[in-house]
């Protein structure tokens, strides 16, 4: 269905609204010709008549005009037929004149007004009604008769007769016009449809490479298109160069203060005043947090980069291995529950770095259990984009409800008598954040904590 500001429906609608003008003045304008074409059809079948009579009429011996022979037509022998003629002096009585049969005892009585316009021949054409009502065509004209005077000659025609030749020609054109109609309509929309095509193919492509399953554009474009797909990739080749010279920056920042802040750092311990101490004490905020600002830039770059995406069972995979081994002591099992095609539009390093904070802090707490579920991709109604989500759970002492909101917060402890520096799930909330994904706190079915974190995910297709 074509939204209402989509440039198909504008396309759509400005050539259907041409389309409707023109067949509808068509229409009337073949409706006008085809009534003016029986009228000029009409007409010459009077004319014929009128030629008759006029080369029929005759002065009697009383001067009076006569007719020398009947017209053929048996129609103006039929009483009120509609088919008339009519010889009448124009000085002189106008009981003294010729008429057909079929006009019995009434007379045409046309006004002056209608004889007023005549064409090349003299010959007026005008419409009236008889008696009954019956719409007639009339043709007249006057001619001057021998030495009898001047005489009106009028021959009448039932045009009521034609209206339903009119009719149907009419019926019948504009139901052709309608389904022409139809059928430009239907060709305007195939029309608008493959024009745009290329259109919703860059769209598609744009897609694909937002949810990483493709790195540039690469369909084949109309001229008028092609322009921008090139502009696009160097825009999304450069983009990708200026995240990469940004972690090249970022990784020369770290190697360059590290060095300092280290001898400061030595030089603080080796003396025991209490100024060294300060020092001391101030350099460890001042590495915390450069590494801090550091780390949330790298993140921040790999976030952005266009076309990236990481196989979730792939890296789930490789950190159940590797915690594994890190908690051995525990023997604690790491089970997964993961579709293998199942991709994170993101790099694979943060998508360890945030599953990783999350599978080792329920390996701290688990007893035995940790369990790891992947939900299938799901379309957020709200965005159009593609979700998955990881769920952690474990079978340990679990959090109360007061404390879950707490637990993300940067530094916060679950437990003093645990190793860690309380940053990790403040990471993995920053880092999904940059993701436009959450992290959210439950308790487990295991009996323990639950952690949910919603990611981008790479659209099927």
């Amino acid at each position: 269905m074509m939204r209402l500001n989509s440039l198909a429906f504008r396309l759509t609608a400005s050539a259907a609204a041409v389309s409707v003008v023109l067949l509808v003045v068509a229409g009337l304008l073949l409706a006008k010709l085809f009534q003016d074409a029986v009228e000029r059809n009409f007409d010459a079948r009077l004319q014929s008549v009128l030629d008759g009579l006029l080369s029929s009429v005759e002065i009697g011996k009383d001067n009076r005009v006569v007719l020398s022979g009947a017209i053929a037509d048996s129609r103006f022998k039929l009483p009120l037929s509609g088919w008339y003629w009519q010889i009448t002096p124009i000085d002189g009585p106008k009981d003294s004149g010729l008429k057909s049969e079929s006009l019995l005892e009434q007379r045409l009585t046309p006004d002056a007004a209608q004889f007023a316009n005549r064409d090349a021949n003299n010959i007026a054409h005008f419409y009236m009604s008889d008696i009954n009502g019956t719409r007639l065509r009339v043709i007249g004209t006057e001619y001057t008769l021998f030495n009898a005077g001047r005489y009106s000659l009028i021959v009448a025609g039932n045009f009521d007769e034609l209206k339903q030749e009119i009719a149907a020609f009419r019926g019948t054109l504009f139901l052709m016009l309608g389904v022409l109609g139809v059928g430009l309509l239907i060709a305007i929309l195939l029309q608008v449809r493959y024009g745009l095509r290329p259109l919703r193919t860059l769209q598609n492509e744009l897609a694909g490479i937002r949810q990483g399953r493709r790195g540039l554009l690469s369909g084949k474009y109309p001229s008028e298109i092609a322009p921008v797909a090139e502009e696009l990739n160097l825009l999304i080749q450069s983009n990708s160069e200026i995240v990469e010279r940004a972690r090249t920056q970022v990784g020369n920042l770290a190697h360059a203060l590290k060095t300092p802040l280290s001898v400061l750092a030595n030089e603080a311990r080796s003396s025991k005043s209490e100024l060294a101490a300060k020092v001391g004490k101030q350099t460890g905020i001042m590495r915390d947090q450069v590494s801090l600002y550091l780390d949330r830039a790298r993140r921040a770059a790999r976030a952005q980069t266009l076309g990236s995406s990481t196989n979730v069972r792939e890296t789930l995979d490789a950190l159940a291995r590797t915690l594994t081994r890190i908690h051995m002591d525990k023997s604690i099992a790491i089970s997964i529950d993961c579709r293998p095609d199942i991709k994170f539009r993101g790099e694979r390093q943060d998508l360890e770095e945030m599953v990783g904070n999350l599978v080792d802090n329920a390996g701290k707490w688990a007893r035995k259990d940790v369990r790891i579920d992947v939900s299938p991709p799901a379309v957020d109604p709200a965005d159009g984009r593609s979700w998955l989500e990881i769920s952690v759970g474990d079978d340990g002492p679990g959090l109360p409800a007061d404390q879950l909101k707490d637990a993300l917060k940067r530094g916060h402890r679950l437990d003093e008598t645990k190793p860690g520096s309380g940053l990790g799930l403040s990471i993995v909330s920053e880092t999904a954040a940059m993701y436009h994904g959450r992290i959210t706190l439950a308790q487990s079915d295991l009996g323990g904590l639950l952690a949910r974190l919603r990611l981008p995910a790479v659209q099927d297709g």
